[in-house]
């Protein structure tokens, strides 16, 4: 999936202040649950429901070889999420099944030269950065883990090139756990445009969202939303006519009428 926001890379929400890079505060402030988020999600669900969005065919759970032994279809969803940032699911499919195809094992990714990577996995987004994140994480797996990946998202977090949200897909992807939401910028434009936040960056999103969303629909709203996102509510061009939400959004009602009616 895109990811436009390059904070998938960092392990801590930054802002600027004055010129200055801080670290950003969670607010104790909890968000409040909006009012017509249920109406709302049901449309999402209703307009989803052929489930034919790119995601649903490319998602990382979806490439990944579930005949490989369990360690390795892991170690593939978490190398799927890590070529994903910043690029379409149609690429990173592309680039996962070129190294699946040479051998996307910890063992032969460790003996390939990070050149002849580079060839495999361009032209996914950031590619010589991710081929030493693959490379460094790879390592660590192989030293630290036994040749299997992290099961807590804080460790998970501790690896190059895994920020929160690839950590908590990687969770439920991986591992089957539901440890929190997992938001990129499709579920940050989303939740900001229909008013269920009001934040500025994906992880005070996932915090927001956290806060009044049930529990129980933790484990499809990613999918969902960013379903949703590539079909219907795009970044620049949304579909707003089409949308079932059009007259609830408050970012629609923003438009001239000529783009929503």
């Amino acid at each position: 999936m895109v990811d436009n926001n390059h904070s998938s890379y960092e392990q801590i929400l930054k802002v600027k202040t004055h010129g200055k890079s801080t670290v950003q505060e969670s607010s104790t402030t909890k968000t409040k649950e909006p009012s017509i988020w249920k109406e709302q999600l049901a449309n999402i669900k209703e307009m989803r429901r052929h489930r034919d969005a790119p995601v649903d065919s490319m998602g990382c759970d979806v490439i990944s070889d579930k005949q490989a032994s369990p360690e390795t279809y892991r170690y593939q969803v978490l190398l799927s999420l890590m070529l994903s940032s910043q690029t379409k699911d149609e690429v990173t499919s592309a680039a996962l099944k070129r190294l699946q195809v040479h051998g996307c094992t910890m063992e032969n990714i460790l003996k390939t030269s990070d050149n002849a990577l580079g060839e495999i996995i361009c032209p996914v987004g950031f590619w010589r950065k991710k081929v030493q994140y693959i490379k460094k994480t790879t390592a660590i797996l192989q030293k630290e883990y036994n040749g299997d990946i992290p099961d807590t998202v804080t460790k998970l977090c501790a690896l190059p090139g895994i920020g929160p949200k690839m950590a908590h897909l990687i969770m439920k992807c991986a591992w089957n756990e539901i440890t929190g939401i997992g938001v990129d910028t499709h579920v940050h434009r989303i939740s900001n445009r229909l008013g269920w936040v009001q934040t500025k960056h994906p992880e005070e999103t996932r915090k927001a969202l956290e806060d009044w969303l049930p529990r129980e629909c933790w484990q499809d709203i990613n999918h969902l939303l960013v379903g949703f996102g590539q079909q219907i509510c795009q970044p620049v061009t949304p579909k707003c006519k089409g949308c079932l939400n059009k007259l609830t959004c408050p970012f629609a009602q923003s438009l001239p009428s000529d783009k929503v009616n």
